[in-house]
């Protein structure tokens, strides 16, 4: 046990380091080539640091544990946002831009309803199973497609805030930091998870609760040292691009791809956990309208994270 807690803190400062690199190099290689910060979160940056879901869904769907695979993915969706996020608008309020408002948060709940339809089809509409299938998996990963051209493609039209702080490097610097980064994020995050999951499973914790807890929270880890460097360093359009295009990804690409492998049962979901994680997506757009207008603003933050407590607290009750 003590050898797993060593391997666990070690994983954690490997994940800070990476953090620090990834948002610096992906900062200079924004301000260099002109991509908006956000769409550089939304895609480089919030597929990256998605890689540890991949890895922990991809292995779990080989082994056939559903449970594992759709449980980190919700869980680490509900993490990203009602957590990260949180702690994120806390250290500093987030500016939620117009192009925010009428493509990328939208989308966002869009995926999610998706995930929650195909996945409980059955019991929402009395067709097939309560799965993902492979047909589904190969529409998700469609759509996947159609949202990385689109990302790239669609030119953003509101003013981002800026940092004249910002380190800017050569590009062979700048890649060399986000592979470092990314590297060292998801390097931190296997150890983490690994380490997590022995001591979770010592105390005899069921497979889902491991996976939406532990997992989920372990795998999040990349996104939330990423967002809270990015935070403090002023960068909130690469904070609210990484969780957006992390969440967007978790769902298309990875539960996509996933249910290639092996159709991914819903069994183990239970309407709160679908519920949160739709609530956690809607409650982003909510948030423009509230208090400060267009922004996701400390009490916000929260209000994030009591509803975090509140179904941590329902998970620890209803283990199974």
């Amino acid at each position: 046990m003590f050898l797993q807690i060593i391997i666990l803190i070690a994983g954690l400062l490997l994940i800070l380091f990476g953090a620090n690199w990834l948002v610096d190099g992906s900062s200079s290689i924004a301000r260099k080539t002109g991509i908006s910060e956000f769409v550089i979160g939304l895609t480089i940056v919030g597929i990256g640091t998605s890689t540890p879901e991949m890895v922990v869904s991809f292995i779990s769907a080989f082994e056939g544990k559903a449970d594992m695979a759709v449980g980190n993915i919700v869980g680490s969706n509900i993490f990203n946002t009602l957590m990260i996020l949180g702690v994120t608008a806390l250290i500093s309020p987030l500016i939620i831009t117009k192009s925010n408002l009428k493509r990328d948060i939208p989308l966002n709940i869009a995926v999610t309803a998706i995930l929650i339809f195909l996945g409980m089809k059955n019991s929402l509409f009395g067709i097939g199973q309560d799965c993902l299938t492979r047909v589904d998996g190969a529409i998700m990963l469609a759509i996947f497609a159609w949202y990385l051209w689109r990302s790239f493609r669609t030119p953003s039209d509101d003013c981002e805030e800026s940092s004249e702080d910002i380190k800017t490097f050569s590009g062979a610097v700048s890649a060399c930091l986000i592979i470092a980064g990314l590297a060292a994020l998801i390097g931190g995050g296997k150890m983490f998870v690994h380490s997590a999951t022995a001591i979770a499973e010592y105390l005899h914790l069921s497979e889902k609760f491991i996976a939406i807890t532990v997992m989920a929270a372990g795998t999040s880890l990349p996104e939330l040292a990423t967002c809270v460097v990015a935070a403090m360093k002023g960068h909130g359009q690469l904070a609210l691009g990484n969780i957006l295009g992390s969440n967007i990804s978790n769902i298309l690409l990875i539960l996509g791809g996933a249910a290639l492998i092996n159709p991914l049962s819903f069994a183990g979901m239970t309407p709160v956990d679908l519920g949160v994680v739709m609530i956690a997506a809607v409650f982003i757009l909510s948030s423009a309208y509230t208090f400060r207008a267009n922004k996701l603003d400390r009490f916000e933050g929260g209000v994030l994270l009591a509803i975090e407590i509140g179904y941590m607290i329902w998970l620890f009750v209803n283990p199974a």
